[in-house]
C-alpha cells in the first residue's frame, strides 16, 4: 500500500472523493465536515453546522454540492463553492448513515436507524419515496450505477435488493421535479408501488454494515458484525450467496468492489484494511494499524485512489503505482510494458520492444536495476505477500527481432529486491532482511553480515 496522504483529527465515519478535483470530504464523530486536498496535503475548508456525529457524506457528480447525513436526524444539502448549507431535509426520526447522490436523476438515498431508507428530490426538496421493511437499524444504502435498483444493509442481519423503476418511470426526464401525491410509504393514490422488495440476501449471523454494487458486474459485497465478507450475485428473478471471505477478527465495518481490477477492499475494528481475490476468494494484503480501528472505506471514481476513515482521522492511498519500473543509462531509457522490456532511444524517439519477459508471475514488475558492462537486467517483483516476492536475472540479446522478440532464459530466485553493485556482482535483500552478495557468473552467495531493518 503506498500512502498518499494522512490525516490526524476526530474519528472518521464517512469519505467522499470529488470526481474531476483533488478533493475528498470527510465527515467526523465530532459533527465537523472536512474538505482536504489530498493533492497539496492542506484543509481547505470545514463545515459544522450539524449537531453531533455526520456519517454520511457524497460529493455530487455534476453540481458543486455535496451531502450530509447526522445523528440529529438531518440531510443537508450542501454547495461548496458558496461555503453553506443551502437547505435541510426533515423527515427520519433517528440517526442517518448514509447518505448518496443518484448519478443521473435529481435524488438523495438515506439510510437510518428509525429502520426505513428514504429518496428525496433535492430539487423539489421533498421525500419522494420511503422503503420500509428491514427490522432493525439500516446502516447502509446506495443506488446501482447504472440500473433502477437500491442495495441496503441492515442490522437485522439482512442485504436487499430494492427494485425503484416504479419511481424513475414517474419522472418525465432527468431534470423533472415530481409533482405526483403519494403516500408516506412510497405508494401513490392508485395503489402502484414505487419502490418494491426484489430480493433479500440472507446469510450473514450478525449484523450487516455495508453493502455494495458491483461497478459493472451482477454482484454484491457486504461486510457484517460476523467478521466475514460475503460476494452475491443476482439476475432478474433470483439473488444468492457466491463465496465468503474470512480473515478479520472484528466486525467489517465497509467492504467495497475495486473500480478495474478483480479485488474486494474491506476495513473492520481490527485495525486493519485487508485486500481479497474476488476469483480465490483470499486475502492478497493486510495494512494494519496500532491504535486506530477502522470505519469506512472509498474508491475514486477514476483513479487509482482510495480513502479509509479510522479512530483518529483518514489515510488516502494506493495499491500500487502507475509508474513502470525503468533504468536510464545515457541516452537510453529501459522500461517494462506489458511483459516486453522496451527501449527508447531519446536522440530519434524510437521505442522498441527489446525482449519478451517470462510468464509465470502474475504480479507487476516492481523495480529494475541495468548493468551496461553486461548488458544484463534484474527485474524484480514485489508480491502482495512479501515472502513470495523474486526477481529475474536476464541477459539482454543483443540482436532482437522487433516484431516478436523471444523470451530468453532467465533465472528466478527470491527476494525482496536485487540491484547490481559491481559488474559482476549484485546485491540481494532476502525474505529475512539479510544483504546477500551474488555473482553473476556462477552465483557464489556470500554472507555480507549486513542485516537491514
Amino acid at each position: 500500500m503506498l500512502t498518499k496522504f494522512e490525516t490526524k483529527s476526530a474519528r472518521v465515519k464517512g469519505l467522499s472523493f470529488h470526481p474531476k478535483r483533488p478533493w475528498v470530504l470527510a465527515s467526523l464523530h465530532n459533527g465537523v465536515i472536512q474538505l482536504w486536498d489530498y493533492r497539496m496535503c492542506t484543509l481547505i475548508d470545514k463545515f459544522d453546522e450539524h449537531d453531533g456525529p455526520v456519517r454520511g457524506i457524497d460529493f455530487h457528480k455534476q453540481q458543486p454540492l455535496f451531502v450530509s447525513g447526522g445523528d440529529d436526524y438531518k440531510i443537508k444539502v450542501w454547495n461548496y463553492k458558496l461555503r453553506r448549507c443551502l437547505f435541510t431535509l426533515l423527515g427520519h426520526l433517528d440517526y442517518i448513515r448514509t447518505t448518496f447522490f443518484h448519478h443521473e436523476y435529481p435524488w438523495i438515498l438515506s439510510a437510518s436507524d428509525d429502520q426505513t431508507i428514504r429518496i428525496w428530490n433535492w430539487q423539489s426538496r421533498t421525500c419522494v419515496c420511503v422503503l420500509t421493511g428491514h427490522n432493525h437499524y439500516v446502516m447502509c444504502a446506495q443506488f446501482h450505477p447504472s440500473e433502477d435498483l437500491v442495495v441496503s444493509a441492515s442490522l437485522d442481519q439482512t442485504v436487499r435488493v430494492w427494485d425503484i423503476s416504479g419511481l424513475r418511470k414517474k419522472n418525465l426526464s432527468p431534470g423533472a421535479v415530481e409533482t405526483e401525491v403519494r403516500g408516506i410509504t412510497g405508494v401513490d393514490l392508485f395503489g402502484a408501488s414505487d419502490a418494491v422488495v426484489k430480493h433479500v440476501l440472507e446469510g450473514h449471523d450478525r449484523g450487516v454494515n455495508w453493502a455494495a454494487f458491483h461497478p459493472s458486474m451482477p454482484l454484491i459485497v457486504s461486510g457484517a458484525d460476523d467478521r466475514q465478507v460475503k460476494i452475491w450475485r443476482m439476475n432478474e428473478s433470483k439473488a444468492w450467496e457466491l463465496d465468503t471471505c474470512r480473515g478479520h477478527y472484528n466486525n467489517v465495518s465497509c467492504a467495497v468492489f475495486h473500480p478495474r481490477q478483480e479485488l474486494i477492499l474491506s476495513n473492520s475494528e481490527d485495525k486493519s484494511i485487508r485486500v481479497w481475490d474476488m476469483s480465490k476468494r483470499t486475502g492478497v494484503q493486510t495494512f494494519r494499524r496500532d491504535h486506530d480501528r477502522f470505519w469506512v472505506l472509498g474508491a475514486h471514481p477514476n483513479l487509482n485512489l482510495f480513502a479509509a476513515g479510522h479512530d483518529s482521522g483518514m489515510i488516502v492511498f494506493k495499491l500500487e503505482r502507475e509508474r513502470p519500473a525503468y533504468a536510464v543509462h545515457g541516452n537510453m531509457l529501459y522500461y517494462v510494458k506489458d511483459r516486453f522490456l522496451r527501449q527508447l532511444d531519446f536522440n530519434s524517439s524510437k521505442d522498441t520492444a527489446v525482449m519478451q519477459l517470462r510468464s509465470g508471475s502474475k504480479f507487476p514488475v516492481f523495480s529494475m536495476s541495468y548493468n551496461p558492462a553486461e548488458n544484463a537486467v534484474l527485474l524484480c517483483t514485489r508480491a502482495t505477500n512479501l515472502e513470495n516476492s523474486t526477481y529475474d536475472l536476464y541477459s539482454i540479446p543483443k540482436e532482437s527481432d522487433s516484431q516478436n522478440p523471444d523470451a530468453p532464459e532467465g533465472k528466478r530466485s527470491s527476494g525482496l529486491t536485487a540491484v547490481w553493485v559491481a559488474r559482476n556482482r549484485f546485491a540481494v535483500l532476502d525474505r529475512m532482511h539479510s544483504l546477500l552478495i551474488k555473482n553473476l557468473k556462477n552465483e557464489i552467495v556470500k554472507k555480507s553480515g549486513i542485516c537491514v531493518e
